[in-house]
């Protein structure tokens, strides 16, 4: 019994290694991906579908598996640094305790319901942690609990995390993090609202 049972099990293994082979060496055409991408969202709006069309950046990322040379990388940041917009008064501050509640939405940007019937929200505790408290976030970008106290509550920094939450690929080419102000995900108002999250003494991120 016993050595029918190694048998199997060593049947199991060598099957499911080729099928891991398999899938390695598929040649899967990008037109037939880019098919079956629009397929999936055929009910939805036409100013929605266009965000399935690949900007240069994306295609640039999608070509280099997001490890473009650093000439590529140079021209990335320069052309993405472009399309910031700043808000009219230079002030990069808001209001933090909007921005908590931002930060801990994950609404928005659902073919099935556009226009949004709700404020977007930023989403950003999937990837990060912002309050030292908190027991359930994501990993894929770092912890930033303390971020404005570790950087002085430095003015600087206040730009720099608009920039960064507006474009991160101005700054880190061919990252994960969404160009929310770029491609209209938040408002400049809601921007300024998570970087007072991230940089005000009164946050919960600095206590």
């Amino acid at each position: 019994m016993r050595a029918s049972v190694i048998v199997a099990a060593v049947l199991c293994l060598a099957a499911a290694g080729a099928a891991m082979s398999a899938q390695k060496t598929a040649n899967v055409k990008p037109a037939a991906l880019d098919r079956l991408m629009k397929d999936g969202f055929k009910s939805a709006a036409p100013d929605w579908q266009a965000r399935l069309v690949q900007d240069e950046t994306q295609k640039v990322c999608s070509s280099t598996r997001n490890n473009p040379s650093p000439q590529v990388a140079q021209a990335l940041r320069r052309r993405e640094k472009a399309q910031i917009v700043y808000p009219a008064d230079g002030v990069f501050m808001g209001d933090w305790k909007t921005g908590e509640a931002l930060a801990q939405s994950g609404y928005g940007l659902r073919y099935t319901d556009y226009p949004p019937r709700q404020e977007t929200g930023g989403n950003c505790y999937a990837c990060h942690q912002l309050d030292k408290s908190e027991v359930s976030y994501g990993t894929l970008g770092p912890s930033l609990v303390a971020y404005g106290k570790v950087r002085n509550f430095g003015a600087p920094f206040e730009k720099a995390v608009y920039e960064h939450i507006y474009n991160p690929q101005a700054s880190q080419p061919c990252g994960s993090m969404p160009r929310f102000g770029t491609n209209k995900v938040l408002t400049i108002e809601q921007i300024r609202h998570l970087v007072a999250y991230v940089m005000s003494p009164e946050s919960p991120v600095n206590k």
